[in-house]
């Protein structure tokens, strides 16, 4: 199917999410979860990850993933990622039990889509500090596709992950999961790149963007996604096609942030004192725009 007929029918059936110009919601994806070996390339920035997401959940934001949270080419066992990771889905259980996060998955996380295993590996972890099992997501069900939908406006946002209706990471996604964690996570280790990867192909990213903003420009609908690791913000008249970046960025993971009824993309990022301390700040790269702004 191509990109366009696979987006059409994720927009007919995608779960509606409510908001308003009171919301605050971070849309955030493309972290790659891992086990913390070698391949795990959101080990560098989970100190910003965890910092960033304790900042959202302190003022109250909700939590959108668009997808390749946790990376699952690479690796066979989401247990093991939790237990690498478990600080960070120590907050995120805090979102999902206060109702405030929503999950997508992508191409490299589709096994999500089976309810199943998300009953089998998230339902619950363990806690090496109290010695026993807690909750973590019970319940969880991770979509393709959510759209947004103003509650005054409107406005409806559709949020994907994008890969929809590429050869390689959806059609035939079975079969690069293998080239990747048979071959190319190997051969990476000699310079080689993943040609199938769209966010380390510029031409496939382009093209990939390419599809993503043609569609969203030809239906009028504002769309988000990630994929590609390239974040955008386009200015009103210049398109609707928006894109949250990632978390695997070299020393920053970057985020689209909705609140008071605007969109801002921000990054974060080890920033550096008059005095030479070091900390984690919050630099706001575009925006904020007013949504309002893209429909009128």
């Amino acid at each position: 199917m191509s990109t366009e007929s696979r987006l059409d029918a994720l927009y007919q059936r995608a779960p509606e999410v409510v908001f308003d110009d009171t919301s605050r919601l971070v849309l955030m994806s493309d972290c790659h979860r891992g086990v913390g070996n070698w391949g795990d390339n959101f080990q560098p920035n989970q100190n910003l990850f965890f910092a960033a997401l304790t900042y959202y959940y302190r003022r109250c934001f909700h939590y959108l993933e668009l997808g390749d949270g946790d990376e699952l080419w690479e690796n066979r066992s989401m247990k093991q990622i939790i237990q690498t990771h478990s600080h960070v889905f120590w907050l995120l259980s805090q979102f999902y039990r206060e109702n405030r996060m929503h999950m997508l998955y992508g191409n490299h996380d589709r096994k999500k889509k089976q309810v199943r295993f998300l009953k089998d590996t998230c339902s619950s972890y363990y806690c090496d500090s109290s010695d026993c099992f807690r909750e973590l997501f019970p319940g969880l069900e991770a979509q393709e596709a959510l759209k947004l939908r103003h509650r005054i406006t409107g406005q409806e946002i559709l949020l994907v992950h994008g890969h929809q209706g590429d050869l390689m990471n959806d059609t035939l996604w079975s079969v690069s999961r293998f080239l990747v964690r048979h071959v190319w996570r190997h051969l990476e280790l000699i310079g080689i790149l993943d040609p199938t990867s769209t966010a380390k192909n510029y031409r496939r990213k382009k093209k990939t963007e390419k599809k993503l903003s043609e569609w969203a420009d030809k239906h009028h609908i504002m769309l988000v996604a990630g994929h590609t690791h390239r974040p955008v913000l386009p200015q009103p008249g210049e398109g609707l096609y928006l894109n949250d970046g990632s978390c695997v960025h070299p020393r920053c993971i970057t985020a689209l942030e909705i609140e008071r009824g605007a969109v801002s993309l921000v990054k974060w990022c080890i920033m550096t004192r008059e005095d030479r301390t070091m900390y984690v700040g919050r630099e706001v790269l575009a925006g904020p725009v007013g949504l309002r702004e893209y429909i009128d």
